[in-house]
């Protein structure tokens, strides 16, 4: 459809690209663009999925104010959708995330309320407890939020199946965050094709699936402290400093077939890859996650399919060190450039 009643209808249905430049010869990669979707990334599906479930079950009332824990994403997507449905929203959110995030949500119309960095993504959390308790607001709990996986299996899934309804999906590679991609897909993918193995990626300092040490929860599924092997890493929204309800969940069904260990400085190279030899323009997250998937790819028998979660664009982190060496003014190339014709000179 090219016409919509609203925005909100143009969440999902994000395209399915092969990758022709950077993959093996011998298989067929493929990457699912989720920064097609409205504004920019995977975390437009949850926020729409939950607040449309929260609308539904009455637990969100008219004009409440919704609040949300977010490393950016997440509040940017809830910004969008409280614009539209006419709800106020406060973001709690750690300092020491981009600042563009900060200012796409409060140009958006949120309030973002920030924490200190050392208290990392527990005190965001907790803060949002807090602000909610005290005023009666709506805590969307991204992190333990059943709708923000159902949202999953009822449109991402459906896309991906439908994409390689025609074909056999071998791999599908993803990062974890809240868990609700993760969860909400692989359910999907085990009940409906059983031989696609499901690969998930996590930080090398933050390897906290691959450290076998549980996360302690509170009664309600949330974090009850920072877990212990989380270091911080450059992966914004990646892997917070506690393993979500969501994503434990799938790792308790036995949902995840392999485990990857991501570097930052390869998760920056493969963003830069990816936008200068494929024009696939996207974060340190989704540079990540391809990473792994050109490791899946190398190891991956002839003619195999996989499909890899790119999950937002890359103008979330134009102040990161993403961009450390790009330029501003132009450099000694650009400037002879420049200077090789006599028109438009600078002194």
């Amino acid at each position: 459809m090219s016409r919509h009643e609203n925005i909100l209808g143009t969440v999902g249905n994000t395209p399915v690209v092969r990758i022709n430049k950077l993959a093996p010869k011998h298989v067929e990669l493929f990457v699912k663009i989720e920064a097609f979707n409205p504004m920019g990334s995977v975390k437009d599906r949850l926020a729409l999925g939950i607040i449309e479930d929260a609308e539904e079950t009455g637990v969100l009332t008219p004009g409440q104010t919704v609040i949300e824990a977010t490393s950016g994403n997440t509040g940017i997507g809830l910004a969008m959708v409280c614009a539209q449905k006419g709800y106020p929203l406060v973001v709690t959110m750690a300092e020491s995330f981009s600042v563009e995030r900060r200012k796409l949500m409060r140009f958006l119309g949120a309030k973002v309320v920030l924490t200190p960095a050392p208290l990392k993504g527990s005190g965001m959390v907790q803060k949002a407890k807090e602000l909610a308790e005290k005023n009666g607001w709506f805590l969307t709990r991204q992190f333990e939020n059943e709708a923000n996986a159902d949202f999953h299996s009822a449109t991402t899934a459906q896309e991906i199946l439908a994409d390689f309804a025609e074909e056999s999906l071998d791999y599908w590679v993803t990062g974890y965050g809240t868990g609700g991609t993760l969860k909400g897909v692989s359910r999907v993918l085990k009940a409906n094709s059983p031989h696609t193995k499901v690969v998930v990626c996590e930080p090398q300092l933050a390897h906290l699936l691959s450290s076998g040490i549980k996360q302690k929860q509170n009664d309600d599924g949330s974090p009850a402290e920072s877990h212990p092997g989380f270091k911080p890493h450059p992966m914004q929204g990646w892997t917070p400093d506690f393993i979500s309800k969501l994503t434990q969940d799938t790792v308790d069904v036995d949902g995840i077939d392999n485990l990857l260990q991501i570097g930052g400085e390869e998760a920056m190279k493969c963003s830069r890859e990816l936008a200068q030899q494929e024009g696939i323009f996207v974060g340190i997250s989704a540079g990540a996650t391809f990473s792994g998937a050109l490791q899946v790819a190398e190891k991956a028998p002839s003619g195999s399919r996989i499909l890899c979660m790119l999950p937002d664009t890359g103008e979330r982190y134009l102040s990161t060190p993403l961009f450390a060496d790009i330029q501003i003014e132009m450099n000694d190339e650009e400037l002879a450039l420049s200077q090789s014709t006599p028109s438009a000179q600078f002194d």
